[in-house]
This record gives C-alpha cells, structure tokens and sequence, in this order.
C-alpha cells in the first residue's frame, strides 16, 4: 500500500510521518506493478480543485504536473482501477473536485460501502 498527499503526483510514501524524507518515485510503482495489477485509490477527493488541474497546484510541495495528469498516467496503465469513496455518494455532486475525479475516472468511483465496495469489484473484473 502506497500514499500520496491529497491526490496523486509524482512521489508517494508508505509512512505519512516519514513522507518529506522517504518518498519514491510514482513512477516505481508503475514499473515495479505491471498493468495486469488492479489499482484501488482511497480518499474523499475533496479539495481545491486546482490540486488536480494544475501546476503547483498541491498543498504539500511544488509539483511540476497537475495531478491529473499522474491519475491519467496510472489509469492508462492499470486499466482495472477504481476509486473509493468514503463520503456519501449523495453528496458528491455538490464537490467540484469529486467531480473532476469521477470524470478522470471515468466514472469508476464508488462509495466506501458494502453496496459500494461490491460495484467497485465488480467494475475490476
């Protein structure tokens, strides 16, 4: 299991306290994972949506691409990929940010649900 900040970019970490010191490269993962991996994010996806749109767009440090550019990296290489979604699907219409990541994943974001959860392994299979 790896962690990225807020959305994905170019480095993720295993342990969020070491996360300035220890973090590798997103592009490992998608060299170490081949493309028959299935790939699961988790998160509410909730925030400025300019941490997905653009340059130094992130929170936590400078990044020289958009986040969604690394989510289109990812998605074209783990064609198998779904997002979780622990906020209630109810309310997701109402987040701009939610919303740009649905359409990144091109609509493959479920609720943290068993109903959710049953959708989203379903559409890995």
């Amino acid at each position: 299991m790896e962690s990225f900040p807020q959305f994905v970019y170019e480095s993720a970490w295993r342990n969020s306290r070491r996360r300035q010191s220890e973090r590798f490269s997103t592009w490992d993962i998608i060299h170490k994972y081949g493309a028959d991996y299935k790939l699961i994010m988790v998160g509410d996806a909730t925030m400025g949506p300019y941490e997905i749109t653009e340059v130094s767009g992130s929170v936590e440090h400078m990044n020289d691409e958009p986040g969604r550019v690394w989510l289109k990296r990812l998605t074209d290489h783990y064609k198998k990929a779904i997002w979780l979604n622990p906020v209630r699907e109810d309310y997701w219409n109402y987040t701009a940010s939610v919303n740009i990541t649905r359409q990144l994943m091109e609509e493959r974001m479920f609720p943290l649900t068993l109903d959710g959860l049953e959708r989203g392994i379903k559409a890995l299979r």
